[in-house]
């Protein structure tokens, strides 16, 4: 009887050790998905958190884009008209527009006739103001109208070339509105000065966020670096994985921003189709690009600087 019982104590300590083990195995699968989950979820919320920052970051920019672009347009339309002498041939008046047409400051120049002048007044005033002088000649002369690109269109400039003009021997006179140019070009510059120091804003917040967002998401995995290296796998061994990691997150997140992006575009152009004319496709794909290079340089670098301080930092350390 003897033997009996012994080999059914042994059958039962054996029975109980193999439940053990699946007890084990299922627990340790447990903690296996949840720590899976876990990293998942801190994955994606990274992702999303350097999604969020490149968007922000992009429709800034994307506003200094089309107020740049408003700012040239508006002071595109700056310009004067030469106002020619009454004895003037229209050979020579078109011999100056072409003259003017070939500079480098000039946008565009036109020739306006007698007829087309007396045209426009009487579209402004409303009524045809001709009758009203009975059979005296029309008073209004010939003239050219130039309109002069971004760079050229202040008060400084245009003073010079208006001396310049004054020389021909064919003009009579230059008119242009100083007061409104000079208004035009402080207002520009004063957006401009805020629009840049929003930009520069930004730029540092959207730096603190994704380097706080990218040390959060390091810090999750501080024992899996301290482990690797109690082990004796080396620094950059160790570097490496979580870099191309962060990096990738950058992509992504960069990726999603530009998506929302052209989807905020692709609102606003429907709503306002006015917003065509200030398009400028190869500056907003430069802008693109530009997110590109930032996400994946600040992900990358702050994950640098984040494995690095848990790299050298000591065992004790860690559950701080």
């Amino acid at each position: 009887m003897l033997p009996a019982t012994i080999s059914t104590g042994k059958e039962g300590t054996s029975q109980k050790n193999v439940f053990l083990s699946q007890i084990q195995r299922i627990m340790q699968q447990e903690t296996e998905k949840s720590n899976r989950r876990q990293l998942t979820g801190s994955y994606i919320t990274s992702v999303a958190s350097i999604m969020l920052v490149l968007f922000m970051l992009g429709l800034l920019g994307l506003l200094v884009l089309h107020a740049q672009k408003l700012s040239e347009h508006i002071r595109e339309n700056i310009g004067f008209e030469i106002i020619m002498k009454a004895d003037v041939k229209e050979a020579e008046i078109i011999r100056m527009q072409k003259m003017l047409d070939a500079t480098p400051y000039v946008k565009s120049a036109a020739y306006i006739t007698k007829e087309e002048a007396t045209r426009r007044l009487s579209a402004d005033l409303g009524e045809d103001f001709i009758q009203w002088l009975g059979n005296e000649e029309n008073p209004l002369l010939p003239a050219v109208d130039v309109r002069f690109k971004a760079a050229w269109a202040n008060n400084d400039s245009l003073a010079v070339i208006a001396d310049e003009l004054m020389q021909q021997t064919i003009v009579k006179e230059i008119f242009y509105q100083k007061s409104l140019v000079h208004l035009i070009n402080q207002n520009v510059q004063r957006i401009g000065m805020v629009l840049f120091f929003m930009s520069l804003l930004l730029l540092v917040i959207a730096i603190a966020l994704i380097n706080n967002t990218i040390r959060l998401s390091v810090y999750a995995k501080r024992f899996l670096v301290k482990s690797m290296q109690l082990v004796g796998a080396t620094e950059s061994f160790i570097r490496r994985p979580f870099v191309w990691s962060g990096i990738l997150q950058g992509v992504l997140g960069a990726f999603l921003a530009i998506v929302l992006l052209n989807l905020v575009l692709y609102v606003a152009v429907n709503n306002l189709p006015e917003l065509l004319l200030l398009q400028d496709r190869p500056r907003v794909i430069l802008l693109y690009a530009a997110i590109f290079v930032l996400g994946m340089l600040l992900t990358g670098i702050s994950t640098q600087l984040a494995i690095n301080k848990y790299l050298r930092s000591k065992t004790d350390k860690l559950f701080a």
